[in-house]
């Protein structure tokens, strides 16, 4: 890998015990970051302009993404154990407006609640809310029931794809006519043409397959440049790939289950889970499920909101 930037993070910025972090986002008019632990139910909030000693934490329900809503600050949707929610930002209440299993599901609906929860989710430019849903790794090992979904702003619910393994990070180029996709135990990151106007994907194919031993892509944010940062859980990395999938960089993280990156102005934000083989691995336990940041000196694309009418 010739004329591959290097950035390495030698220390958290704030050291967390977290099972599963996940989920950070950026909220430019609060200058704000929040982030998930959706193992230990957990919602964390910090004030940036004051640093790591303002985290709070609320407990909530098992929540894996969480987006913006148009016209309203007081609440979030979030996707949850069962579905897609609200959460109340001052008490951590939430209240479930959309849940993703159906009738289409007969008689397996119950035990699939049970079995299933959501994973990575993100708004596209028209205010749909994309989020996939999994088998619940505290309930089951993964198979292939996993699903995509798209939540429109009239709450219409779509399945977008079926018999996905770990739904993981998405977005859309620039342009918005390209739609990626992270299957992570197929070590994929899929593209797909992608058609605003309607929300329909089609003529999939793999822009990006990890040839790395133990590690698979997670979570991904894409930059101004039209780049990616694509977080290897079992890697203790991020990689940067370029527009055309080719490894332009990557920035070494203190542990290995780097699990998703997010843009601050020019400096990536990185959740991270606890070490899943303390046994073998014991370098990498003691930073495990902290936070990290690194300046990388590129900003990132917008985050779009939800648009519930």
């Amino acid at each position: 890998m010739g004329n591959v930037k290097q950035w390495t993070v030698s220390e958290p910025y704030l050291k967390l015990d977290c099972r599963l972090g996940e989920a950070p986002f950026y909220e430019h008019s609060s200058h704000t970051l929040r982030f998930v632990d959706i193992v230990k139910k957990k919602f964390h909030v910090i004030d940036l302009e004051q640093g790591p000693s303002s985290l709070k934490s609320f407990d909530v329900d098992a929540i894996s993404t969480t987006a913006d809503i148009e016209g309203t600050a007081d609440e979030l949707i979030v996707g949850a154990k069962y579905g897609y929610a609200l959460l109340a930002r001052r008490t951590g209440e939430l209240e479930y407006i959309k849940r993703i299993w159906d009738e289409r599901d007969g008689p397996d609906k119950p035990a699939r609640m049970t079995r299933m929860r959501m994973n990575d989710g993100a708004c596209d430019s028209q205010g749909r809310y994309w989020a996939g849903a999994m088998n619940d790794p505290e309930v089951q090992t993964p198979s292939n029931e996993g699903v995509l979904f798209r939540l429109d702003p009239d709450m219409t619910l779509h399945r977008m794809l079926e018999g996905v393994l770990i739904p993981n990070g998405m977005g859309w180029s620039a342009d918005d006519k390209i739609f990626y996709f992270t299957d992570s135990p197929t070590k994929n990151i899929y593209k797909f043409d992608y058609d605003a106007s309607t929300g329909n994907i089609s003529n999939r194919e793999v822009f990006f397959h990890l040839e790395v031993e133990n590690a698979v892509p997670d979570g991904f944010v894409m930059d101004a440049e039209g780049c990616f940062w694509v977080a290897l859980c079992g890697g203790g990395k991020v990689l940067r790939l370029s527009p055309e999938g080719k490894i332009i960089g990557e920035v070494f993280i203190p542990t290995r289950m780097v699990s998703c990156p997010a843009f601050v102005n020019d400096e990536l934000f990185i959740t991270s889970a606890e070490e899943q083989d303390p046994e073998t691995q014991p370098g990498s336990v003691r930073f495990g499920g902290s936070l990290f940041k690194v300046h990388v000196g590129v900003t990132g694309l917008p985050l779009h909101k939800f648009k519930r009418r």
